[in-house]
């Protein structure tokens, strides 16, 4: 089938679990074409050479540590104009001897605007639908409601009437009855490179960054005596005491990520995910204001599989280190079959649309 499939830039996490799908898909015979914006173009036009078209996306824009919803919405009011001409041009493009018979989208609306205006079938395969398509188990504090309510409505509004719902997820919730026709769970997206890694228990742990200016990070670390901290996000080769800073290597975060103790990490679903593959504990503090990073934070906890904190602190660092044992065990009992699952399931969808058509 020729397939159109929509990732968004902002980040790289869902660059890198695309990349994982669309690999597959070209495996199985299909004629892949590739819409995404800013670094996760770069890094998916590297991958599938000449198959990818640059779009201009969506951007959050931070103050501080925290998403700022005021300044996200003046640089989108700012950049439309330039990103609708842009997108234009590759609509254009795209119409010019390619009709795709399917889109796929990873939250992402160029392509599903597309598939729409073309009356094309859109498969929806991300993490974000669950805010929205499940039943929560995790109790939303007062001062999350807002952050709930707003990500909750973003995330209906973003792709509705999707032929199907594919989540990836690490903790299975049970989906709201009205969802439950067009909707299934499966296993987060695993990086075959993460799935080849050897699980080792080192002495160090992994620290991950996207909020890059918390600047107090490495002095805060230091005051957890006789830990030694591996941090990636800053960009640079330096030791201060027991915190050491990694700069980018993926083959070295990975080797890294397999081999250590514990990890400490924003919300993100991607690293999340894959420690837990791994059974790493992880402490998680999630970016203020972004409700998706605080439900991973809230269900790894929720699970056992480590702490769920507000702010990086000495002393919460210390607490979650006190508890690894029962961590350890709670991860033990979580198993992922790579991702066969949700391959099973995607492939039984196109089949099902293929012989719609």
């Amino acid at each position: 089938m020729t397939i159109l499939y929509g990732v968004p830039g902002e980040g790289l996490g869902h660059a890198t679990r695309s990349k994982v799908i669309i690999a597959w898909l070209l495996a199985e015979g299909h004629d892949v074409r590739v819409v995404s914006s800013s670094r996760a173009f770069t890094l998916l036009d590297k991958t599938f050479p000449g198959r990818v078209l640059e779009i201009q996306g969506f951007h959050l824009a931070y103050k501080k540590l925290t998403v700022s919803k005021s300044r996200t919405i003046g640089l989108t009011l700012r950049s439309a104009p330039e990103a609708l001409r842009t997108n234009f041009r590759q609509y254009r493009q795209l119409l010019h001897g390619f009709r795709a018979e399917v889109v796929i989208s990873d939250f992402e609306s160029f392509s599903y605007l597309y598939a729409k205006l073309l009356r094309v079938p859109v498969i929806s395969i991300d993490n974000m639908q669950i805010i929205s398509r499940a039943q929560l188990d995790v109790v939303v504090p007062e001062e999350e409601q807002e952050n709930f309510d707003v990500a909750r409505y973003l995330v209906r509004a973003k792709l509705p009437r999707a032929k199907h719902y594919l989540i990836t997820t690490f903790f299975e919730l049970p989906l709201r009855p009205r969802y439950a026709e067009r909707t299934t769970l499966v296993p987060s997206i695993i990086r075959p490179e993460i799935q080849a890694a050897q699980p080792t228990k080192g002495d160090y742990m992994l620290v991950y960054q996207t909020a890059t200016n918390q600047t107090d990070l490495v002095k805060i670390l230091q005051q957890v005596p006789g830990q030694e901290f591996r941090v990636y996000g800053f960009n640079k080769d330096e030791a201060h005491g027991n915190v050491l800073l990694r700069p980018f290597s993926e083959a070295g975060f990975i080797a890294e990520l397999a081999g250590c103790r514990a990890v400490l990490t924003n919300g993100g679903f991607s690293l999340i995910s894959e420690a837990v593959y791994l059974h790493k504990p992880v402490c998680a503090v999630p970016i203020p204001a972004q409700f998706e990073q605080w439900l991973n934070a809230a269900e790894i906890e929720q699970r056992g599989y480590g702490w769920h904190f507000e702010a990086i602190t000495a002393a919460n660092v210390q607490a979650f280190l006190g508890q690894l044992p029962a961590y350890e065990a709670a991860l033990g009992a979580y198993q992922q079959n790579g991702n066969e699952e949700l391959f099973a399931n995607l492939r039984k969808i196109l089949a099902g649309l293929a012989t719609v058509d």
